[in-house]
């Protein structure tokens, strides 16, 4: 084998390695709706409160795609640091974007949610093959790849726009009747939300 077959089947490999990757995402949808109802974990369970939505969501986190974002999600978690956090900006038919702990604590001025993080370092991108669909979580960030923090979004419907360019950490697994009915934010205004409804309490499940 030359040198060059070498690296024409080590590019087919990995090129079938994250077609695996993308595929084991589209086989747990039905509709284009995350259907299975046994994730992997760690699961994020999200107990959704507020004018318009109130249920439990649940969203399977995936280290294997995400680890560092997955870890960081998880860490914020455990520590209270999402329990009251709004969501802050929410845009009929595209998605729900929350986690600010900075500026996103419901009670208080959210006035800048959308522009905070958490204390704890930006994330370097682990961008993935893994389309961006219906329930599909992915973290926010700024026109800086590597500036993840604390805050993420999850789909209305699918955006292929964001494929590639936009980490994936989960999807949600339970509850997207309640994603559904969070309360949405003005089109003119990118989504912001009066008076949201939030994460009450967000805990992790192994």
């Amino acid at each position: 084998m030359t040198s060059d077959t070498r690296v024409f089947v080590g590019a087919g490999l990995a090129a079938l390695a994250s077609i695996a990757a993308a595929l084991f995402i589209y086989m747990k949808t039905t509709n284009g709706a995350i259907a299975s109802e046994d994730g992997a974990g760690p699961n994020l369970v999200i107990e959704v409160a507020g004018e318009s939505a109130s249920g439990i969501v649940v969203i399977d986190l995936l280290p294997e795609v995400a680890p560092n974002h997955v870890a960081q999600l998880t860490e914020l978690a455990r520590t209270g640091a999402y329990d009251g956090i709004v969501f802050h900006r929410v845009i009929d038919g595209f998605m729900a974007q929350t986690g600010d702990v900075q500026h996103g604590k419901y009670g208080g001025d959210v006035s800048l949610a959308g522009t905070g993080k958490s204390e704890l370092p930006n994330i370097p991108a682990e961008f993935s093959d893994i389309p961006f669909m219906r329930g599909v979580v992915g973290m926010a960030r700024s026109n800086r790849p590597d500036s993840a923090n604390s805050q993420f979004f999850i789909m209305f419907e699918p955006g292929e726009f964001l494929n590639g360019k936009y980490t994936v950490v989960g999807h949600v697994i339970s509850g997207m009747e309640v994603i559904d009915a969070i309360k949405k934010g003005d089109p003119d205004l990118n989504g912001a939300v009066e008076n949201p409804d939030r994460m009450q309490r967000v805990t992790v499940e192994q």
